[in-house]
Parts: structure tokens; C-alpha cells; sequence
């Protein structure tokens, strides 16, 4: 399926970088980037588009095709990133769009959806959680230590050397249990659409922990509740950095929410579950 790149300027200035799949006249599906709009599989977005959407994946500030200033001091907060989602979503339709949000752009979903309820339609959450980076709450898994650990004991990639990115991503994605194959062929895209950037961006593109840095309060979760559209949680079994159990305790807290668990998924969604990641969502 043909797609096709864009920017989009938001009201405040700031440029995102969109990809459009299918009818632009059919109903929005905003797939917020996790960090990068590559963290939804090609196949999702083409499943979507084939089901009738119309389905626009975008890159966060600080990473691909958007505004990028400096990764290792963001000036804005999590909520700014959550107004750029309202401001996307009533850009490109009329109508409330179904807002999705991955990993890190779960946060960033969640608290769009509250905060600008007229701006959406319907929710989908994957493998996230309803807590800001940092300590998480008592009640929520936290982490796996042991993978934490040796994820973060790999030696560094040379992150100018596009082959040694691209064997740091797969070496990674396996300590996750994730898809080596799969998180190399994304890491080489991600790569090739940084062209000239220094390490701090290309760490952003990579390991999005611009995060870490974020102003990421007040908390949320005691709102979830209000949460008043369909709402999807999509999580996998296997999931050691945002455990299953966060996933559970989404669907609990938003009233009516489904929870789909993926049994042989970790992190990122496997190619060989967008039909089934697709048709849950478009169930919505």
C-alpha cells in the first residue's frame, strides 16, 4: 500500500512529521510515535487503512521528521506533547479521531484523551503504563531488574556507524524478547532518516530517553475514570520494561476498557499480530 509523507505545523509552531495510509476522507486513526512513528509496524497501519481509516503515524518532538532543538534539555512538558496529539487530530479531520499510543506515547495518550476529550473518539493503549517514568506505584509491576540490568550493560553503539546501530538494536531486542530481525530492519530506517544528526539526536531516535527529562507531572492515573471513549489496552505477555500488570491495571481503572494480550509478544508489536491488533481496534 502506497503511503506518503508530510509535516504537520501545530498552532504553537512546532513541526511533526506524519505519514498518511489510505482514504484521507475516512475516519482518523492517530498512531502517536513511540518515539519515532516506526514504532507501528507498516502492516498495522496497512490493516488499518484496508479496514476503512484513514491511519496517520507521527514522529514526537526530538525525534524523525519533527521539530528537534535538543534532546538532552527538552523546554517542553508531557502535556505539550499530549495538546500536539489534539492539535494533529483537529488539523486533519473534523471529526474526533481515535488516538493511539505506544510504550512511552501510551503517557502521552492517555493524558490527551483527558485532557482534550473533544478531540477523540476512541482510545488504544499499548504496553504502557499509567504512571510517569520514574518510581512507579506499589501496586504496578515495576521493571524486570535482571533484563534492566543487562539491557543497560550492553557496550554503546558507535551511534554515527549506521552497521554498529544496527547490531545494537537487535543484540537489545532480544535481551527483551523481542524480534532481533524485526528491531534491526526499523533501527536501519530510523538511521537513514536522521541523516547528519549528532549522538544526542540519534539517541533520541533510538532509545527516546528524552523522557527521562520530561516534566511529566501532575499524576494522571487517579483520572482515568473520566476517560469516556472505547478504549483498547493492547499489551504483551512477555513485556519485561512495562510489565503485563500495568496493562491489567489500565483496563481495570478506564471504565469498559478491553484488554487484548498478546501471549508471544514482548515490547513491540510482532508483524505477525497486526491483523489481530488491527481488527481489535477497529472493533472500537
Amino acid at each position: 500500500m502506497r503511503s506518503t509523507a508530510h509535516s504537520f505545523r501545530t498552532p504553537g509552531g512546532i513541526t511533526l512529521g506524519v505519514e498518511h495510509f489510505g482514504d484521507e476522507t475516512a475516519p482518523l486513526v492517530l498512531l502517536a510515535g513511540s518515539v519515532t512513528m516506526l514504532a507501528w509496524p507498516d502492516a498495522l497501519c496497512e490493516a488499518l487503512a484496508r479496514g476503512g481509516r484513514h491511519v496517520v503515524r507521527y514522529d514526537l518532538r526530538d525525534a524523525g521528521t519533527s521539530t528537534t532543538i535538543d534532546p538532552d534539555a527538552p523546554r517542553y512538558t508531557l502535556r505539550d506533547l499530549a495538546a500536539d496529539a489534539a492539535a494533529l487530530a483537529r488539523g486533519l479531520d473534523d471529526r474526533p479521531a481515535h488516538l493511539a499510543g505506544i510504550g512511552v506515547s501510551g503517557m502521552v495518550a492517555q493524558l490527551a484523551v483527558l485532557d482534550h476529550p473533544d478531540a477523540f473518539s476512541a482510545l488504544t493503549l499499548v504496553g504502557t503504563r499509567s504512571v510517569a517514568p520514574g518510581p512507579v506505584d506499589p501496586d504496578l509491576p515495576d521493571h524486570d531488574a535482571a533484563k534492566m540490568k543487562k539491557r543497560f550493560s550492553l557496550p554503546k553503539p558507535d551511534w554515527s556507524d549506521r552497521a554498529s546501530v544496527v547490531k545494537f538494536a537487535g543484540i537489545a531486542a532480544e535481551v527483551f524478547d523481542d524480534d532481533p530481525a524485526e528491531a534491526r530492519a526499523t533501527a536501519e530506517r530510523i538511521f537513514d532518516r536522521t541523516p547528519g544528526a549528532n549522538d544526542s539526536v540519534r539517541i533520541a531516535n533510538h532509545v527516546g530517553m528524552v523522557f527521562a527529562r520530561l516534566d511529566c507531572g501532575p499524576r494522571w492515573r487517579e483520572r482515568l475514570p473520566e476517560i469516556a471513549v472505547p478504549t483498547l489496552v493492547v499489551h504483551g505477555r512477555r513485556d519485561p520494561f512495562f510489565p503485563v500488570g500495568n496493562g491489567e491495571a489500565l483496563a481495570r481503572e478506564i471504565p469498559d476498557a478491553r484488554l487484548l494480550v498478546l501471549e508471544k509478544a514482548s515490547t513491540a508489536i510482532p508483524v505477525a499480530a497486526s491483523d489481530e491488533v488491527a481488527e481489535a481496534m477497529l472493533a472500537l
